[in-house]
């Protein structure tokens, strides 16, 4: 008599975030209850406030919460859930809590700890992997790799993400990458082992999603093309490929070696199988996923299937349908981060005072008709802190066609309010519409080939961002006009003397400061500068212009949302943020020439010079950890380093001054 299949009541989400929220939407949609557990850096987060209960962790770092696994499944006996789902990250691949998960009489939705452990070293899987008939590329013992394997990809054998991946081109370099890499997977993972294998400066990334059920039966859902990667970590994915949607038969050889991976270790539940081909369409193993991807909604949306719900239902014991969905459509997804590209992707903290993402039409669901679906972990007002990865969201396009994909998902982004942090946003705009991705020529070298600076450029021109800088400017003196207990019944700016311009100054982090000056007329606005430039009407959130043109006058409308000093200007021309300055400064705010000031909150964790040497333009003077990667900060000019104002093991805030160089006079001629 077979074992009674179990019954799945409550589900505890041993993560955060976007996939946490993911993970309830279907549990609702299924009946099911949901269990949060949550870091004190947390407490505020919507993936708390959604569930039905929520277990504190308590501390703040991964190490202290999300990687405690003794402590998560504690929270799911205590808050009565039956069923334990991983999400991606942090514990999804660790073999031990999957098993520890199963002895406490759990659900474990997920696959067999064995397929966990076999797949969970890279270095063995790919073993398995050759003898299973799957193309593989050869791992490399660190001890053993010489000039003539260069360049070779060091790679944690624990997980993913990007975490612990790191490029090694000079012999020299590899001992200190491997020792940064090992702290970054024992940061991220917990386990610090790590490989090499040879590095391959340009490919295709493109995996297979599959699912299998407990009777024998698996299916290889789809392919997802990830080739355009920042640090070795995704930030566009879709499906299908179009590189395999153009070569005839590589689609019947990825899924027949995906499944052929698959069947070699048992698998059960939602896995993917990475690979990396060519343009040729030879493609070799990568490692396999025992787990669900942060990409996956690209294949729900170009199937139709909710694979979270066939997760819980493949945990559940019943099998999979009878018949396998058909592909539907073109769908594209990006990963919205709170970044600098322009600034060596430098990772962003604070608040997301806004968020809001227009032609969407379903949020963690599965669209039926073409438009834009947003999975995110953040809301209006949400903080983002520096102990996870700063994801912000994953925004989803679902089309009949590629091209209507690329361009639906791209106007999204333009026009979204994102006010708060610096984002990718541009860049991501910036690629969707490059004629190189909308040709599907999209491998891993796409950021170097396209030129990085130009696709991290503001979407706005100068011109855009100085018109919209104005519109601020009338938008603030609309306000302060409002405001006023004694000239708000008089015209604005209305003076009982002559008036000189009235002046405001404001901040772009990309083009410096800018002055507005204006007066007000008894016909309008005088701008200088912007001569012929009518106002049509101004409030304190919503100004409208007519701008000349060679053709007559165009309507420009511009929407004004104001944070303490922060001004964000949206409107079709492209999103500007600027800071208001004030009318006089503070000596004491200046910092000295030559300071190091702390680009985001995080803990030193190394140091590479003492007070006093001398050190060269481009030295490492320090090395911050922040958002579970390691941050390098070096000297801005070659001079001696005259302070040095922290430790090893010290947090520091933004704009904190770590350390001084004082600059080398340059000789006279």
């Amino acid at each position: 008599m077979s074992p009674t299949p179990p019954r799945i009541t409550n589900v505890l989400v041993a993560n955060r975030g976007e996939i946490a929220r993911r993970v309830f939407a279907t549990c609702r949609r299924m009946g099911i209850g949901t269990t949060a557990v949550y870091s004190d850096a947390d407490a505020a987060a919507p993936h708390v406030s959604e569930a039905d209960a929520a277990i504190r962790l308590p501390g703040n770092t991964p190490a202290e919460t999300y990687l405690r696994g003794e402590l998560i499944i504690e929270a799911a006996l205590s808050a009565g859930a039956d069923a334990i789902h991983p999400g991606y990250g942090f514990l999804s691949e660790n073999a031990e809590f999957a098993r520890a998960v199963l002895d406490a009489g759990l659900v474990w939705i997920g696959p067999p700890v064995a397929a966990i452990e076999q797949m969970g070293s890279k270095v063995e899987s790919k073993k398995m992997m050759d003898a299973a008939g799957v193309p593989v590329l050869a791992e490399l013992d660190p001890a053993e790799v010489t000039e003539a394997h260069l360049p070779v990809l060091i790679k944690a054998s624990a997980g993913g993400g990007g975490r612990g991946m790191r490029v090694v081109r000079e012999l020299s370099e590899l001992q200190d990458q491997i020792a940064g890499a090992q702290r970054e997977a024992e940061s991220a993972f917990g386990d610090p082992t790590v490989f090499c294998e040879r590095y391959l400066e340009t490919g295709r990334h493109i995996e297979v999603q599959v699912m299998s059920d407990t009777f024998g039966k698996t299916w290889a859902v789809g392919e997802r093309e990830c080739s355009i990667q920042r640090r070795h970590q995704k930030v566009v994915e879709e499906a299908p490929s179009p590189l395999v949607e153009k070569i005839d038969g590589m689609r019947d050889r990825l899924f027949e070696a995906a499944s052929l991976a698959a069947e070699a270790i048992g698998y059960e539940g939602a896995g993917t199988v990475e690979f990396l081909a060519d343009e040729k369409g030879d493609f070799f193993f990568l490692e396999m996923n025992t787990r669900l991807q942060v990409e996956h909604p690209v294949t729900e949306q170009t199937t139709g299937l909710d694979l979270v719900r066939l997760q819980l239902q493949v945990a559940s014991g019943l099998p999979l349908p009878a018949t396998q969905p058909a592909q539907r459509g073109h769908s594209i997804e990006v990963r919205l981060y709170a970044e600098d590209p322009a600034n060596d992707w430098q990772p962003q903290s604070g608040p997301v005072h806004k968020i809001e993402i227009p032609f969407t039409t379903g949020e963690f669901t599965v669209l039926e008709q073409p438009g834009v679906r947003l999975d995110t972990g953040v809301v209006d007002d949400s903080v983002v802190g520096v102990h996870y990865d700063p994801m912000l969201a994953k925004v989803i396009s679902y089309a009949e066609t590629r091209a209507e994909a690329a361009h639906l998902l791209a106007t999204a982004l333009q026009r979204a309010k994102i006010h708060g942090l610096v984002t990718n946003r541009d860049l991501l705009v910036r690629v969707l519409r490059h004629p190189a991705f909308l040709a599907g020529d999209t491998d891993t070298a796409f950021f170097v080939t396209h030129d990085l600076a130009a696709l991290s450029a503001p979407l706005a021109s100068d011109t855009d961002e100085a018109l919209s800088i104005v519109a601020a400017a009338l938008a603030d003196s609309a306000a302060n006009h409002a405001a006023s207990r004694y000239t708000r019944l008089a015209p604005s700016g209305w003076r009982n003397l002559a008036s000189l311009p009235q002046t405001k100054s404001y901040e772009s982090r990309t083009s410096g400061t800018h002055e507005v000056r204006y007066r007000f007329t008894r016909t309008g606005v005088a701008v200088e500068g912007h001569e012929g430039l009518e106002l049509i009407s101004a409030t304190p959130e919503r100004v409208v212009l007519a701008v000349p043109g060679e053709r007559g006058p165009v309507r420009r409308q511009f929407e004004i949302a104001r944070y303490g000093d922060l001004v964000a200007v949206d409107s079709p021309l492209g999103p500007v943020a600027v800071r208001r300055l004030p009318r006089f400064t503070d000596p004491a705010e200046q910092v000295a020439a030559g300071s190091l000031l702390a680009p985001m909150p995080g803990s030193v964790i190394r140091l590479g010079a003492a007070e006093g040497d001398h050190v060269r333009q481009g030295q490492p003077i320090l090395w911050l950890e922040a958002m579970k990667m390691e941050h390098t900060i070096a000297a801005p000019a070659t001079g001696i380093l005259s302070a040095l104002n922290v430790t090893v093991g010290q947090q520091v805030e933004v704009g904190t001054v770590l350390a001084v160089v004082e600059e080398e006079e340059q000789e006279q001629a």
